[in-house]
């Protein structure tokens, strides 16, 4: 052996003798290639030294990468703490260190970086295979040579544009980059910034949103199986994406595993046990359409917005609503906003069915013909200089689009003009409920649907005429102004001549001839008796008191304004009757109860000793509540009990307006105001017969199905259990005569004749 040895280098060393021998040609052929690879090496040299003075953009600096500012959706919580969803641009919240599992991260090392822990951020023995192919030979396809550390670069500064200098430019500077992280922040503090920026497909970015996305679970629940579906996805987000592709991501998942296995992070019985199991998805995807009280997040949004525009943080810049993970906790109760969707999703749909019948065509027709000029694809026809008829040829071109349905969005082959016809058709509600104590909002449901209708038929802007609903408003003026509640008056017709050409009627022929007390006439919702009330009240002071209640909306000095005749919001109007409940005080409704930062610090409180104004007197909200039971119990509510069963503490009252345009429903318990509202965006649209359309058909079985769903929680006995205070005797004995009396004498009543119906001057005012 040792001879063999001897005899091999006498071989080299004879042809490097050979070498030298030759002719000056070979010589300055060495020379010229060692000129070249010094050139080269002294080119790299001088652009990393470029790179590093920041020649092709700035390089962070260790203090810069101390405190990182990555784009984090701000999240907004109910009052029980239930994420109802969030503001953003890329979809992405971060996890503290302490909730990530150490499953978590032996997936993530097994697959991307198994020598981790062993480098300080390069992985010197994948860089030759890096600089040779990646680099000089430009193939992007042939990376696998960054390290976790080189990924976070990428995703914390991402690349940019350098013409062909792009890959070396943006390879040098993310290696850069992880030398100095790696210098600044441990290996599992890396891993964690790594698993906060990395995206995950979907628009989904970090693993907090990935795991509560993909199986509705936070980091630290993550089991072994689920942590590795979504590092498996790291390779390609698309291909790998369980939503989409099970299969491929079940056989990613368990490459995951095995690699897991492979480097004894998990035992072989482990490995087999993970991989028998399904994927187990739970996708739970919260979008600015869908997810809790999508409305009511739309609603806070421009008061969050100004928030930020005037608080600044510690870089003296204004906060960022979409990118600064702030975290905003509201008054919704995310039990009762379930309910209040649940019961308007249940009750609309069926509602629908009996709606669509009783539309006429020829109304609907004319309806879609005046709305298809508002849509943007006519717009654009006409300003392309195209005749009515040549748009509205264009508008019937069958394509395919996204419809809403009960049972869910639909792609359907539909033209633009008949997906407005369908979605025109649909009847909308708007359901609110509030605390009457503290005004604090706890449920919001704008309409049926935010991804396809995103007008909000809660908020003070969108008014709707409110029909006998104003009715208990009046009343309680009356009461305030010294009307005795047995006073009993009449229910014949009488016309009105000096403001308004109208008479006013009742929706049944028999109550003409009969006087009723305060609590009878409220009951029966005796439309004459409410004008004669206003009319002994006097219409100034009537609006009065119903600006006193919260009511801002604009309310006309006529008398038909006793039967609901004014426009107003369902905030404005549940916010009202709030004072019958809170013993005649009125609380502003509020919203928003703090603000924090992404750490969890608190930057403001708001209405934590919320300010009530006096509206009405004590006793008079007593009887008004007394009066509304009644309502419930025998009158135009009752159905709550004997269709709903419902055994709660409830006052309430029913409306409907001319034609059966709008019908509403606005409900009392002691701890909680509930309003519905029901109704077509188009008011040309309502039922044909009041049968249907009237609000104990339309808006009551909403507030019906609702406390029905709040009776079974367990949680929630101390609102659905709560009873009103009793009366004192002496209001009692206020209250104490019949609902209604004869207004005929002896002989009319043998004869049947009727009081002849005179014709008045409304005395409004004081």
């Amino acid at each position: 052996m040792k001879h063999l040895l001897m005899r091999v280098k006498a071989r080299i060393l004879a042809k490097f003798d050979d070498f030298y021998s030759r002719p000056g040609k070979v010589r300055k052929i060495f020379k010229f290639l060692m000129i070249t690879v010094l050139c080269i090496f002294s080119s790299i040299a001088l652009l990393v030294a470029s790179i590093w003075l920041g020649f092709f953009g700035e390089i962070p600096n260790r203090n810069e990468l101390t405190s990182l500012n990555q784009q984090v959706a701000t999240e907004v919580f109910s009052a029980d703490s239930v994420l109802l969803g969030r503001y953003y641009w890329q979809e992405r919240s971060t996890v503290p260190p302490g909730e990530v599992t150490t499953s978590l991260k032996h997936a993530l090392v097994a697959t991307e970086d198994v020598r981790f822990y062993e480098h300080n951020g390069i992985d010197t023995r994948s860089l030759f295979r890096v600089f040779f192919k990646s680099i000089l030979l430009q193939q992007e396809s042939a990376g696998g040579g960054s390290t976790i550390t080189q990924q976070l670069a990428k995703n914390l500064y991402p690349r940019k544009s350098f013409a062909f200098l792009s890959l070396p430019i943006n390879k040098i500077r993310e290696i850069i980059i992880a030398k100095r992280l790696e210098s600044t922040y441990s290996k599992d503090e890396i891993l964690v910034l790594y698993l906060n920026t990395v995206p995950f497909g979907d628009n989904v970015y970090g693993i907090k949103t990935a795991a509560d996305r993909f199986f509705s679970t936070s980091v630290k629940s993550l089991t072994a199986d689920q942590a590795a579906v979504l590092i498996g996805m790291l390779k390609a987000t698309h291909t790998y994406n369980p939503r989409i592709f099970p299969e491929r991501a079940k056989q990613r998942r368990n490459v995951v595993l095995s690699q897991m296995q492979k480097y004894d992070f998990i035992t072989l019985e482990e490995k087999k046990s993970f991989q028998g199991k399904p994927l187990g998805l739970r996708y739970n995807k919260i979008t600015h359409n869908s997810g809790l009280a999508p409305y009511f997040r739309e609603y806070i949004k421009n008061e969050i917005l100004a928030w930020c525009a005037s608080h600044k943080t510690s870089n003296g810049k204004p906060y960022n609503l979409y990118t600064d993970g702030l975290k905003i906790y509201t008054t919704i109760d995310s039990r009762l906003q379930r309910y209040a969707e649940q019961a308007m999703q249940t009750h609309m749909k069926g509602l629908q069915k009996k709606f669509v019948n009783q539309l006429s065509k020829g109304t609907l027709k004319e309806i879609v013909d005046s709305n298809v000029r508002k849509l943007p694809q006519y717009q654009r026809l006409k300003k392309e200089g195209l005749s009515e008829k040549e748009i509205l040829k264009e508008m019937k071109k069958p394509a395919f689009r996204k419809i809403f349905t009960w049972e869910g969005g639909k792609e359907l082959q539909m033209s633009a003009y008949d997906s407005l016809k369908h979605h025109l058709q649909f009847l909308q509600a708007g359901i609110v409920a509030l605390e009457p104590e503290t005004g604090a909002v706890k449920a919001w449901v704008g309409g049926i649907d935010h991804e396809f209708f995103q007008y909000d038929h809660v908020r003070e802007s969108t008014k709707r005429q409110i029909g006998s609903t104003f009715k208990p408003i009046v009343y309680a003026a009356a009461l305030e102004r010294g009307v005795d509640p047995c006073e009993y008056v009449s229910g014949r017709q009488t016309a009105y001549s000096n403001m308004e050409d109208w008479t006013p009627q009742n929706s049944s022929t028999d109550t003409y001839d009969k006087k009723y007390s305060m609590e009878g006439g409220l009951a029966g919702s005796v439309n004459t008796v409410s004008v004669k009330l206003l009319e002994m009240t006097g219409i100034d002071y009537a609006i009065e008191t119903a600006n006193k209640m919260g009511i801002k909306s604009e309310l006309p000095n006529v008398p038909s304004i006793a039967l609901g005749s004014p426009n107003i919001s369902v905030l404005e109007m549940v916010s009202a009757y709030g004072v019958f409940a809170n013993d005649g005080h009125y609380v502003k409704p509020s919203f928003v109860t703090s603000i924090a930062d992404n750490q969890g610090k608190v930057l403001e409180k708001f209405d934590e000793e919320p300010e009530s104004e006096k509206a009405l007197s004590e006793e008079t909200a007593d009887m008004m509540i007394h009066m509304l039971k009644r309502v419930v119990n025998e009158g135009t509510g009752s159905s709550l009990r004997a269709t709903y069963g419902l055994s709660n503490d409830i006052a309430g009252k029913t409306g409907t307006t001319q034609s059966n345009t709008d019908g509403w429903f606005i409900g009392i318990t002691p701890h909680l105001v509930v309003g519905a509202w029901v109704g077509a965006d188009d008011p040309r649209l309502h039922f044909r017969e009041t049968s249907l359309g009237q609000g104990s058909r339309t808006a009551l079985p909403i507030v019906g199905r609702f406390l029905q769903y709040a009776n079974k929680d367990k949680a929630l006995l101390h609102i659905t259990r709560a009873r009103f205070s009793s009366l004192s005797p002496d209001l009692l004995n206020r209250l104490d005569c019949d609902l209604e009396r004869s207004d005929r004498n002896f002989f009319q009543r043998i004869f049947n004749i009727k009081r002849k119906t005179k014709e008045r001057k409304f005395k409004g005012g004081n």
